[in-house]
C-alpha cells in the first residue's frame, strides 16, 4: 500500500507546478484539456472519465502523491482473473485529470509500498510476485530513470503487505507484514536516505501483533499510527496502535489506541491523509465479504466519523486513494471484489 502522506501543507506556488512534470519533456506530458473551475460540489462520491490511455484494472498497486501535490504516481499491482502482476508507471495529472505511462523499471509485483521522498523521487519497497522482495527502487520524474537504492544495516525480511511511510526525521519507516511459509511479522524499521542504512526500531516492550495488509502514516503530533490488517487465522483486524519515538535506539514505545464508533474490522483497505485524520475507504471484513463503506479517522484515535455522501464505487479490496485538497476531494482506482477486478476512477468531493 501507498505511504500515507499528508498533503494540505505541500501544495506549490504556480510557477513551481508547472516545472515539475512526470516525464522528461514537456512532449512526454499527457494532452488535456483544462480542469473547470472548482464550483460547491456536494459532499458524496461521482465517477470520472479522465484523459489518455488509463491502467488496466488491478488491485494491490501503490498511488502516490508527489512533493507539489500535483501528479499522482501508480506503480504495479495485479489483475488475478488475467495478466497477473503489473510493473508498469503511471502519472495521474491532479489538475487535469489525465493519464500518461511513464518507464517501468522495477519487477512486477503487488502488495509493495511507496512513499514520495523529496530530492529522491518516488520511492517503492519490498512486495511479491513469484518471490517476496525487500529492494528499495527510487524513480526520478525529470529523468523518467529507475535506481536501486543501497541498503544496509538491519534490512528487512523481504515481505508484502507491509506499510510504510516517510517519517518526520526524513527517514521512511516501515512496520510489519508477511513471507512465504506463512510467516507474519511485528518488526518496524527506518530507512536513512542519506546513509543507505536501515535500523531496528522495534521497541522492547509491546507491540502490535503480527499482521500483514495495514495501513500506517504519521499524524501531525510525529505519532506513527498503524491500523487494522490481517493476522494469523483472522481475516481482518479493528485495533489502532500508536508508536512515540523516544530519544535513543530502543526507548520507542507502542500504545494501543482507544477508538470511539470504530469501523468495521478490515484488511486491504485504500487510505489517504486528509487534514487531521486519514480517510480509509473499503477493504474485506472479518467474514470475508467486501466493503465499500469510507470513514475519517482522527489523529487522536477518539473519533472514527462515517464520511456522508452518495452511493459511490461498489464494495471491494485492494483499491487505492490519493488526496488533492487543492480541489476539495480525493480520488479511489481500482480494487477487487472475489473474481472482479476494477478499473474504475472515482472522485469524492469533501468540502
Amino acid at each position: 500500500m501507498t505511504a500515507v502522506a499528508t498533503l494540505t501543507s505541500c501544495i506549490a506556488s504556480p510557477s513551481a507546478i508547472e516545472s515539475r512534470r512526470p516525464g522528461p519533456s514537456p512532449s512526454a506530458r499527457a494532452t488535456a484539456t483544462p480542469a473547470p473551475t472548482p464550483t460547491q460540489a456536494p459532499v458524496g462520491w461521482r465517477e470520472l472519465q479522465a484523459s489518455g490511455a488509463a491502467p488496466a484494472p488491478r488491485e494491490d498497486h501503490t498511488w502516490t502523491v508527489d512533493a507539489e501535490g500535483r501528479f499522482a504516481y501508480l506503480f504495479g499491482g495485479r489483475d488475478t482473473s488475467g495478466p497477473g502482476s503489473y510493473a508498469d508507471l503511471w502519472a495521474y495529472d491532479l489538475s487535469v485529470d489525465a493519464w500518461q505511462q511513464l518507464s517501468g523499471g522495477p519487477p512486477a509485483r503487488f502488495g509493495h509500498n511507496a512513499a514520495w521522498v523529496p530530492g529522491v523521487g518516488l520511492v517503492v519497497f519490498a512486495g511479491q510476485d513469484a518471490s517476496f522482495f525487500n529492494d528499495l527502487w527510487a524513480y526520478d520524474p525529470d529523468a523518467d530513470t529507475w535506481r536501486v537504492l543501497p541498503a544496509a544495516g538491519a534490512v528487512p525480511v523481504p515481505r508484502y503487505g507491509s506499510c510504510a511511510a516517510l517519517g518526520p526525521d526524513a527517514r521512511l519507516w516501515i512496520s510489519h507484514g508477511f513471507t512465504s511459509e506463512g510467516s507474519r511479522f511485528s518488526d518496524t524499521r527506518a530507512y536513512d536516505f542519506s546513509t543507505g542504512t536501515w535500523t531496528d526500531e522495534t521497541p522492547a516492550g509491546e507491540v502490535p501483533i503480527v499482521r500483514c495488509l495495514h495501513a500506517c502514516w504519521w499524524t501531525e503530533a510525529d505519532r506513527f499510527t498503524l491500523y487494522a490488517g490481517q493476522t494469523n487465522g483472522v481475516t481482518s483486524l479493528g485495533d489502532r496502535w500508536e508508536l512515540t519515538v523516544g530519544p535513543r535506539p530502543g526507548t520507542n514505545a507502542w500504545r494501543e489506541l482507544a477508538q470511539d464508533g470504530t469501523p468495521s474490522a478490515r484488511n486491504l483497505y485504500a487510505a489517504a491523509r486528509w487534514e487531521r485524520g486519514t480517510l480509509i475507504f473499503g477493504g474485506q471484513a472479518l467474514d470475508g465479504t467486501y466493503l465499500g463503506d469510507a470513514w475519517l479517522l482522527s489523529d487522536d484515535g477518539t473519533q472514527a466519523q462515517v464520511v456522508p455522501g452518495v452511493a459511490g464505487p461498489s464494495s471491494r479490496s485492494g483499491a487505492e486513494l490519493v488526496a488533492y485538497p487543492e480541489r476539495g476531494r480525493v480520488l479511489l482506482f481500482g480494487g477487487k471484489a472475489g473474481a472482479s477486478v476494477f478499473g474504475d476512477l472515482w472522485e469524492l468531493t469533501l468540502d
